[in-house]
């Protein structure tokens, strides 16, 4: 115990993970967000048709009810293309750095050596315009901890096979460092080790 130290780390010389340059998500996938906002606005858009021809009380309220739904468009619309443009991810030696976020940024920094699990998926607008997203699992967390969308098919498939590797490599250690020690059998009878 005579070799113990303590020292003290000086926090403004750590390495930076905000000086990362990060790699944009595919742009087709800003194509991709677009089409689902304009399905939800579309089906909005025949609920409210409907409520103007069916129930004559509102419609005296046509000009506000329109004005603010195109507010509200063009507000979702904004928030979208900003939160498409701040998401980003790195792959560095020992992490994974993914930042999202329209209004509030989110850097997340995930150490390989606690990543359990990689999925990759493809939906349907997705497979059309050829990206998937790759789901990343921690140990204890609950869903995937980092998803990253918008990558293309081939980049996902390469991405995933990076991070299961490195995933197989970490569980090969342990099980090295594990067959190492020493196997202790408790006696039932006497209850302690012999």
């Amino acid at each position: 115990m005579e070799n113990f130290s303590n020292e003290t780390i000086d926090t403004l010389n750590l390495p930076r993970y905000e000086d990362v340059a990060l790699t944009p998500l595919h742009f087709s996938y800003l194509r991709i967000i677009y089409i689902n906002i304009a399905f939800w606005f579309v089906i909005i858009d025949i609920a409210a048709a409907a409520a103007f021809y069916f129930i004559e009380e509102i419609r005296l309220y046509w000009l506000p009810v329109t004005l603010s739904y195109l507010v509200i468009m063009l507000i979702v619309l904004l928030v979208q293309v900003i939160s498409f443009k701040n998401k980003g991810f790195a792959f560095r030696t020992h992490d994974v750095i993914y930042q999202s976020g329209a209004i509030a940024i989110t850097n997340t920094v995930i150490p390989y050596t606690r990543i359990q699990h990689v999925a990759q998926h493809e939906g349907l607008l997705s497979r059309w315009f050829g990206l998937a997203t790759v789901e990343i699992y921690t140990a204890g967390g609950v869903g995937g901890d980092i998803k990253i969308p918008g990558l293309e098919k081939q980049h996902a498939t390469a991405i995933k096979k990076l991070l299961t590797g490195k995933v197989e490599q970490k569980a090969e250690e342990v099980t090295e460092k594990s067959t190492g020690e020493e196997i202790i059998e408790i006696n039932p009878d006497k209850g302690y080790a012999e």
